[in-house]
């Protein structure tokens, strides 16, 4: 990706929908952007987030297995359902960390991962999160950040599938596996170094 993603990412403000200090601070959102382990084990770190759990969303087969989805005929896609601080973070934060870590010009394609299931899509719960997604596609688009279009959907989110308990935590679980080292350990590096300011306290 081209270094002005990073720099209109930043440039964004998403036309007013950034949150404001509330006392009920806790909200979720769900997001897929290639295999959840990577996307899990990026937003991990990010500070504000309470917790990341790795699972299915957007198909049409009930309480799915992880072999069930990597046949591609279910219609689910590996998605991470975020919990966060509004207080500490919030959308605007959350859609630049999506929008850095991986690609959304491929469709159903992240690298060597091919398929419906990797697909990339954003689940949004209310009109606000509707709106803010598909501002931030708008505005990333019409400055030409990336080299083709965003290919990123944005749909109602409807049911979430917890993935088998071996998934969770995957990375932090498993760093010495070699998937984890070619290409989840990159996208955390690069995370860190872009959101430096944004880490948890035990990631700064």
């Amino acid at each position: 990706m081209k270094n002005t993603i990073l720099i209109c990412l930043f440039a964004l403000s998403l036309n007013g929908f950034a949150q404001t200090k509330k006392t009920s601070n806790l909200e979720t959102i769900t997001v897929g952007g290639g295999c959840y382990w990577c996307v899990e084990a990026v937003y991990e770190n990010l500070n504000g987030v309470k917790s990341v759990v790795s699972g299915f969303s957007g198909g049409k087969v009930a309480n799915p297995t992880y072999e069930e989805v990597c046949t591609g005929t279910t219609g689910h896609a590996e998605v991470v359902q975020i919990t966060y601080d509004k207080n500490v973070t919030d959308l605007n934060e959350i859609f630049k960390v999506f929008f850095t870590v991986h690609d959304p010009t491929t469709l159903n394609r992240q690298g060597a991962d091919v398929g419906t299931q990797y697909r990339s899509v954003i689940f949004y719960k209310n009109e606000e999160q509707k709106k803010a997604a598909q501002s931030i596609i708008a505005e990333l688009n019409k400055a030409k950040v990336y080299d083709s279009p965003i290919v990123t959907k944005v749909e109602p989110f409807t049911k979430f599938y917890k993935a088998e308990d071996y998934h969770q935590n995957y990375y932090a679980n498993n760093k010495n596996q070699p998937y984890c080292k070619m290409v989840i350990q990159p996208k955390i590096e690069k995370f860190e170094k872009v959101f430096k300011d944004k880490l948890k306290k035990s990631k700064a």
